[in-house]
């Protein structure tokens, strides 16, 4: 059989060559919740640095120190320092020291960027006369100066650590749990060969081990990576003050969820994803939303309902959002057909922020892809090969019995077709006069001038050609096949000696330019 004459479902199921799920990326939030809130940092400067007035002028000794120690810290340590330009991409930047650390473990860069980001400064209250004025904190944001610690952990793999130089100092950590850092990390150290994709694995010699590999990324070994290196690098606070609860929390600020599927050549990557997106223009719509995402969606629920097919280059991505999150598909490399899911907050699905619900978050991520997939293969097959379509558009010789054909260019079988499809929902089927009465107006006739054994002898050729079935004890029909005659509608068929398509266009019909996204 041919990749032309193969659904969607068969593609996936008998063209993937490599399987692996795996949490993506992870970006973090480690703050303080003492901090957050502006009687929580007055409380702390009048108990833990005993100032009679809180201000924002008694923070800037706790930045200047915490500054200096960093400094320090770089020069102990022979970890060269540099400033981001504005608009500069630092990974670009990071790249070359990563390359020259050659795996090993410890701080490559740090890295000063101006960012906003939230602080407190001081503001005048407001009593009934000028003398009951007092100053007091207010939160609000500001550009101030980020220190961006660039690593390699010997299990992890890259990673950095991001403090801000001012009160309350939130930091920010950034890790990747795909193929490209921790779990090409893991295949190395147990000695499992494999073969790289760009930022995938293409082919490994023992699958199960590095799926098992992949699922050990725990919440508790994401939150002792972050405590081993927070430990390493300088504090603004002190022992005392963490002591008395002025710690570090963690939360989840976004998390990926990828779905890798490596195809066993390019054509059929190319034939999967530009069927996947012609068919599914409308899977950002509310009413399609649920079916991935396990969520009702409703006018009140906060979300832009799209689905958009963005051109980079050459490369069709196809993205549907729902709330802050959103889940993306497309042809990586040629080679693979990649499904990720990006939560951006959690409470879009009813969970809380901190790191302890990976478990839940997970779970919700990995199984938005496989229904992603579950829609795609369900609803549409890719488009019908040369076999599937002669065995219908010819006579046939079923059980001794010999059919007249359908012949797709026959008035008569199209609108046979267009009747056909109104039931393919139904779970009781249909009967003989029930399709007789939508079958008579598309062929011009009163439903009293096709008679019952007109009807009957249609009824005998579809049964025969395999796609409906007689629903045993009864007078009515049914069958998944139905689908096919929908099929025939749809899409003209696909011969095995047509050229096979290139996957360097979007999709007939689709009117899709480059760098330009399609909302419906």
């Amino acid at each position: 059989m041919s990749i032309t004459q193969t659904s969607l479902a068969e593609i996936l199921r008998e063209h993937v060559t490599l399987e692996v799920e795996s949490i993506d990326r992870m970006y973090l939030n480690v703050y303080i919740p003492k901090l957050q809130r502006e009687t929580g940092a007055s409380w702390f400067l009048r108990q833990e640095r005993k100032y009679a007035m809180p201000s924002s002028a008694a923070m800037a000794p706790i930045s200047r120190a915490f500054v200096a120690a960093i400094e320090r810290y770089a020069k102990a340590h022979q970890i060269p320092m540099l400033t981001f330009e504005k608009g500069q991409r630092k990974d670009d930047v990071v790249a070359p020291y990563l390359r020259r650390a050659a795996g090993q473990e410890g701080m490559v860069l740090i890295g000063k960027a101006q960012e906003k980001t939230t602080t407190f400064r001081t503001t005048k209250g407001f009593g009934p006369r000028s003398q009951d004025r007092y100053p007091r904190l207010l939160r609000t944001t500001a550009m101030l100066n980020q220190y961006y610690f660039y690593g390699i952990d010997r299990d992890f793999g890259p990673f950095f650590f991001k403090f801000s130089s001012y009160f309350p100092y939130t930091a920010k950590f950034c890790l990747n749990g795909h193929e490209a850092s921790r779990l090409k990390q893991q295949l190395g150290q147990v000695g499992i060969v494999y073969e790289a994709l760009d930022n995938g694995i293409l082919s490994c010699a023992d699958p199960l081990q590095m799926q098992v590999l992949a699922d050990r990324l725990s919440a508790e070994k994401i939150e002792a990576l972050v405590r081993k290196w927070q430990a390493r690098l300088p504090q603004p606070f002190t022992a005392s003050e963490r002591a008395a609860g002025y710690d570090y929390e963690i939360s989840i600020l976004q998390a990926e969820f990828a779905l890798t599927q490596v195809l066993d050549r390019p054509l059929t990557g190319r034939l999967f994803f530009e069927e996947a997106i012609r068919e599914n223009l409308d899977l950002g719509r509310p009413e399609h939303v649920h079916l991935i995402f396990e969520r009702r969606s409703t006018r009140a629920t906060p979300s832009r309902f799209h689905t958009r097919i963005i051109t980079e280059g050459v490369t069709p991505v196809l993205r549907v959002d729902y709330k802050h999150s959103r889940i993306k598909q497309y042809h990586k490399e040629g080679r693979a057909l990649r499904t990720e899911t990006t939560v951006n907050d959690t409470r879009d699905f009813h969970i809380g922020k901190r790191l302890k619900n990976l478990p839940a978050l997970r779970q919700i991520g990995f199984q938005a892809n496989r229904r992603l997939l579950h829609v795609q293969t369900l609803s549409h097959n890719c488009r019908l090969g040369e076999d599937a379509f002669q065995q219908v558009n010819q006579p046939q010789t079923v059980s001794g019995q010999r059919v007249a054909a359908l012949r797709f260019t026959d008035p008569h079988v199209q609108a046979l077709f267009s009747a056909l499809v109104a039931f393919r929902l139904l779970p009781q089927g249909f009967a003989n006069h029930e399709l007789r009465v939508l079958l008579a107006p598309l062929l011009g006739l009163a439903p009293d001038q096709f008679t019952p054994g007109q009807m009957t002898y249609h009824l005998r050729r579809l049964r025969l050609h395999g796609l409906i079935e007689r629903i045993p004890d009864t007078h009515r029909y049914q069958g998944d096949r139905v689908r096919l005659a929908r099929g025939f509608l749809l899409h003209p068929p696909v011969c095995q000696s047509d050229p096979p398509r290139s996957g360097t266009h979007p999709p007939t019909g689709a009117s899709i330019e480059p760098h330009t996204p399609l909302t419906f």
